[in-house]
Protein backbone atom coordinates (compact mmCIF):
# COMPACT_ATOMS: atom_id res chain seq x y z
CA UNK A 1 0.00 0.00 0.00
CA UNK A 2 2.84 2.18 0.88
CA UNK A 3 4.33 1.79 -2.79
CA UNK A 4 0.85 2.90 -4.13
CA UNK A 5 0.42 6.00 -2.33
CA UNK A 6 3.64 7.30 -3.45
CA UNK A 7 2.04 7.63 -6.76
CA UNK A 8 -0.74 9.41 -5.62
CA UNK A 9 1.28 12.05 -3.34
CA UNK A 10 1.49 14.26 -5.71
CA UNK A 11 -0.65 16.47 -6.09
CA UNK A 12 0.16 18.85 -3.54
CA UNK A 13 -2.20 16.69 -1.12
CA UNK A 14 -1.78 17.11 2.83
CA UNK A 15 0.47 14.48 3.63
CA UNK A 16 -0.67 14.79 7.32
CA UNK A 17 -4.21 14.39 6.19
CA UNK A 18 -3.23 11.15 3.69
CA UNK A 19 -1.12 9.95 6.61
CA UNK A 20 -4.01 9.75 8.67
CA UNK A 21 -6.36 8.54 5.66
CA UNK A 22 -3.95 5.45 5.02
CA UNK A 23 -3.82 4.40 8.77
CA UNK A 24 -7.07 4.04 9.12
CA UNK A 25 -7.88 2.25 5.57
CA UNK A 26 -5.40 -0.53 6.80
CA UNK A 27 -8.49 -2.19 8.68
CA UNK A 28 -11.37 -1.14 6.52
CA UNK A 29 -10.15 -2.49 3.33
CA UNK A 30 -11.72 -5.81 2.10
CA UNK A 31 -9.60 -8.78 0.70
CA UNK A 32 -7.92 -7.93 -2.78
CA UNK A 33 -9.13 -3.91 -2.76
CA UNK A 34 -6.78 -1.65 -3.21
CA UNK A 35 -6.66 1.73 -2.87
CA UNK A 36 -6.78 3.76 -6.04
CA UNK A 37 -6.22 7.30 -5.79
CA UNK A 38 -6.69 9.98 -2.43
CA UNK A 39 -8.43 13.60 -2.90
CA UNK A 40 -8.22 16.03 -0.16
CA UNK A 41 -10.09 18.55 0.18
CA UNK A 42 -8.52 22.55 0.32
CA UNK A 43 -10.56 25.35 0.99
CA UNK A 44 -9.66 28.59 0.49
CA UNK A 45 -9.27 29.33 3.81
CA UNK A 46 -7.27 27.26 6.67
CA UNK A 47 -9.22 23.65 6.72
CA UNK A 48 -7.66 22.00 9.92
CA UNK A 49 -9.42 19.15 9.06
CA UNK A 50 -10.09 18.50 5.49
CA UNK A 51 -12.57 15.79 4.17
CA UNK A 52 -11.14 13.53 1.62
CA UNK A 53 -12.14 11.12 -1.08
CA UNK A 54 -10.80 7.27 -1.39
CA UNK A 55 -11.25 5.86 -4.63
CA UNK A 56 -10.54 1.96 -4.25
CA UNK A 57 -10.85 -0.86 -6.72
CA UNK A 58 -14.39 -1.94 -5.37
CA UNK A 59 -15.82 1.37 -3.82
CA UNK A 60 -15.57 5.09 -2.84
CA UNK A 61 -14.93 6.15 0.24
CA UNK A 62 -15.80 9.71 1.66
CA UNK A 63 -13.83 10.88 4.79
CA UNK A 64 -14.95 13.23 7.44
CA UNK A 65 -13.29 14.16 10.47
CA UNK A 66 -15.10 14.26 13.58
CA UNK A 67 -14.42 15.71 17.32
CA UNK A 68 -11.62 18.13 16.03
CA UNK A 69 -9.88 15.39 14.40
CA UNK A 70 -10.02 12.82 17.18
CA UNK A 71 -12.00 10.26 15.63
CA UNK A 72 -13.21 10.15 11.68
CA UNK A 73 -16.74 8.72 9.88
CA UNK A 74 -16.42 6.96 6.84
CA UNK A 75 -19.43 6.33 4.13
CA UNK A 76 -18.36 4.32 1.34
CA UNK A 77 -20.34 3.06 -1.71
CA UNK A 78 -19.92 0.63 -4.11
CA UNK A 79 -18.99 0.94 -7.43
CA UNK A 80 -22.19 -1.36 -8.21
CA UNK A 81 -24.14 1.13 -6.67
CA UNK A 82 -23.06 4.38 -8.25
CA UNK A 83 -24.63 5.68 -11.79
CA UNK A 84 -22.79 8.01 -12.27
CA UNK A 85 -19.52 10.38 -11.64
CA UNK A 86 -19.24 13.86 -12.52
CA UNK A 87 -16.72 16.79 -12.45
CA UNK A 88 -17.42 20.62 -12.39
CA UNK A 89 -14.35 22.97 -12.06
CA UNK A 90 -14.53 26.29 -10.68
CA UNK A 91 -12.63 29.37 -9.83
CA UNK A 92 -11.66 28.27 -6.58
CA UNK A 93 -11.81 24.07 -6.94
CA UNK A 94 -13.27 21.61 -8.42
CA UNK A 95 -16.90 19.84 -6.86
CA UNK A 96 -16.83 15.52 -7.68
CA UNK A 97 -20.21 14.72 -7.48
CA UNK A 98 -21.31 10.72 -7.91
CA UNK A 99 -25.22 9.95 -7.93
CA UNK A 100 -26.47 6.43 -7.11
CA UNK A 101 -29.03 4.29 -8.19
CA UNK A 102 -31.47 4.90 -5.81
CA UNK A 103 -31.52 8.47 -6.50
CA UNK A 104 -29.37 9.79 -3.72
CA UNK A 105 -26.28 12.15 -5.08
CA UNK A 106 -23.69 13.29 -3.24
CA UNK A 107 -20.77 15.52 -3.82
CA UNK A 108 -17.72 16.77 -2.05
CA UNK A 109 -16.31 20.50 -2.81
CA UNK A 110 -13.29 22.36 -3.06
CA UNK A 111 -10.79 19.47 -4.20
CA UNK A 112 -7.86 20.86 -5.99
CA UNK A 113 -8.20 20.76 -9.77
CA UNK A 114 -5.80 18.12 -10.90
CA UNK A 115 -7.09 15.68 -7.81
CA UNK A 116 -11.03 15.93 -9.06
CA UNK A 117 -9.98 14.87 -12.60
CA UNK A 118 -7.94 11.98 -11.20
CA UNK A 119 -10.91 10.72 -9.40
CA UNK A 120 -13.15 11.42 -11.93
CA UNK A 121 -10.40 9.31 -14.84
CA UNK A 122 -10.25 6.58 -11.90
CA UNK A 123 -13.91 6.27 -11.32
CA UNK A 124 -15.07 6.35 -14.71
CA UNK A 125 -12.20 3.36 -15.53
CA UNK A 126 -14.83 1.37 -12.60
CA UNK A 127 -17.87 1.94 -14.04
CA UNK A 128 -16.69 1.63 -17.69
CA UNK A 129 -15.47 -1.98 -16.19
CA UNK A 130 -18.52 -3.04 -14.66
CA UNK A 131 -20.29 -2.49 -17.78
CA UNK A 132 -18.30 -3.72 -20.27
CA UNK A 133 -16.74 -6.68 -18.63
CA UNK A 134 -15.92 -9.13 -21.77
CA UNK A 135 -14.01 -5.77 -23.13
CA UNK A 136 -11.84 -5.70 -20.23
CA UNK A 137 -11.53 -9.38 -20.01
CA UNK A 138 -10.75 -9.53 -24.04
CA UNK A 139 -8.21 -6.75 -23.57
CA UNK A 140 -6.42 -8.69 -20.37
CA UNK A 141 -5.78 -11.42 -22.78
CA UNK A 142 -5.13 -10.31 -25.96
CA UNK A 143 -1.46 -8.54 -24.06
CA UNK A 144 -0.84 -11.57 -23.65
CA UNK A 145 -0.70 -12.92 -26.90
CA UNK A 146 1.97 -13.05 -29.65
CA UNK A 147 2.48 -9.42 -31.70
CA UNK A 148 1.03 -11.54 -34.86
CA UNK A 149 -2.03 -12.19 -33.32
CA UNK A 150 -2.49 -8.53 -31.71
CA UNK A 151 -2.06 -7.46 -35.19
CA UNK A 152 -4.99 -9.43 -36.37
CA UNK A 153 -7.47 -8.59 -33.94
CA UNK A 154 -7.00 -5.24 -33.83
CA UNK A 155 -9.92 -3.65 -35.63
CA UNK A 156 -11.85 -5.64 -33.05
CA UNK A 157 -10.48 -4.63 -29.91
CA UNK A 158 -10.29 -0.70 -30.84
CA UNK A 159 -14.26 -1.27 -31.16
CA UNK A 160 -15.01 -3.12 -28.35
CA UNK A 161 -13.12 -0.77 -25.93
CA UNK A 162 -13.81 2.23 -24.61
CA UNK A 163 -11.32 4.74 -23.66
CA UNK A 164 -11.38 6.69 -20.60
CA UNK A 165 -11.54 10.54 -21.01
CA UNK A 166 -10.53 13.12 -19.07
CA UNK A 167 -12.61 16.05 -18.39
CA UNK A 168 -11.22 19.47 -18.13
CA UNK A 169 -14.12 22.00 -18.85
CA UNK A 170 -17.21 21.12 -19.22
CA UNK A 171 -17.62 24.37 -21.39
CA UNK A 172 -15.30 22.92 -23.87
CA UNK A 173 -17.21 20.05 -24.01
CA UNK A 174 -18.64 19.29 -27.84
CA UNK A 175 -22.11 16.84 -28.04
CA UNK A 176 -21.74 13.92 -29.45
CA UNK A 177 -22.84 14.11 -33.26
CA UNK A 178 -26.01 12.49 -33.64
CA UNK A 179 -27.51 13.58 -30.42
CA UNK A 180 -26.79 17.27 -30.22
CA UNK A 181 -30.42 18.76 -31.27
CA UNK A 182 -32.13 15.51 -28.41
CA UNK A 183 -30.64 16.35 -25.51
CA UNK A 184 -30.28 20.34 -26.58
CA UNK A 185 -33.96 20.19 -26.76
CA UNK A 186 -35.37 16.99 -24.86
CA UNK A 187 -38.13 15.22 -26.58
CA UNK A 188 -41.59 16.33 -25.00
CA UNK A 189 -43.38 13.12 -25.75
CA UNK A 190 -43.01 10.57 -23.45
CA UNK A 191 -44.09 7.40 -25.40
CA UNK A 192 -41.72 8.98 -28.27
CA UNK A 193 -38.92 9.49 -24.70
CA UNK A 194 -39.11 5.60 -23.45
CA UNK A 195 -38.55 4.32 -26.64
CA UNK A 196 -35.90 5.97 -27.59
CA UNK A 197 -34.42 5.06 -23.94
CA UNK A 198 -35.48 1.39 -24.55
CA UNK A 199 -33.45 1.32 -27.76
CA UNK A 200 -30.02 2.88 -26.41
CA UNK A 201 -27.33 1.19 -24.95
CA UNK A 202 -26.13 1.45 -21.07
CA UNK A 203 -22.98 3.85 -22.47
CA UNK A 204 -25.34 5.48 -24.52
CA UNK A 205 -27.63 6.35 -21.48
CA UNK A 206 -24.73 7.59 -19.31
CA UNK A 207 -23.63 9.95 -21.88
CA UNK A 208 -27.08 11.43 -21.92
CA UNK A 209 -27.13 11.40 -18.41
CA UNK A 210 -24.10 13.47 -18.20
CA UNK A 211 -24.97 15.89 -20.90
CA UNK A 212 -28.29 16.96 -19.32
CA UNK A 213 -26.32 17.64 -15.87
CA UNK A 214 -23.87 20.12 -18.16
CA UNK A 215 -27.30 21.81 -19.22
CA UNK A 216 -28.40 21.96 -15.80
CA UNK A 217 -25.28 23.77 -14.94
CA UNK A 218 -25.09 25.98 -17.73
CA UNK A 219 -27.99 26.83 -17.19
CA UNK A 220 -30.02 25.85 -19.97
CA UNK A 221 -32.55 23.54 -18.07
CA UNK A 222 -33.98 24.01 -14.65
CA UNK A 223 -33.51 21.60 -11.96
CA UNK A 224 -37.26 20.39 -12.18
CA UNK A 225 -36.33 19.19 -15.74
CA UNK A 226 -33.11 17.68 -14.71
CA UNK A 227 -34.65 15.44 -12.05
CA UNK A 228 -37.10 14.30 -14.50
CA UNK A 229 -35.32 13.60 -16.96
CA UNK A 230 -32.63 12.05 -14.46
CA UNK A 231 -35.23 9.78 -13.27
CA UNK A 232 -36.32 8.54 -16.98
CA UNK A 233 -33.01 7.41 -17.87
CA UNK A 234 -31.98 5.61 -14.64
CA UNK A 235 -34.86 3.48 -15.35
CA UNK A 236 -33.27 2.00 -18.26
CA UNK A 237 -30.05 1.73 -16.70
Amino acid sequence: MLENLKKILNEDQDPKAIEKITAKLENLLMSNEEVGYIAVQKKPAITVFPDSVVVTNKRIIICKPKNLGLSMEFIDYDWDDVAGTFVKEGILGSDFTFNTKSDLTLNIDYLPKNQARKLYTFSKEQLDALKNPMSTKNSVEEEEEPIAALETNFEETFIEVIPTEEVTDFAEIVPVSGYRDEKQFPDSSSENTEKKLAELSQDELFEKLQNYKKLLDNGLIMQGEYDSLKKEILNYM
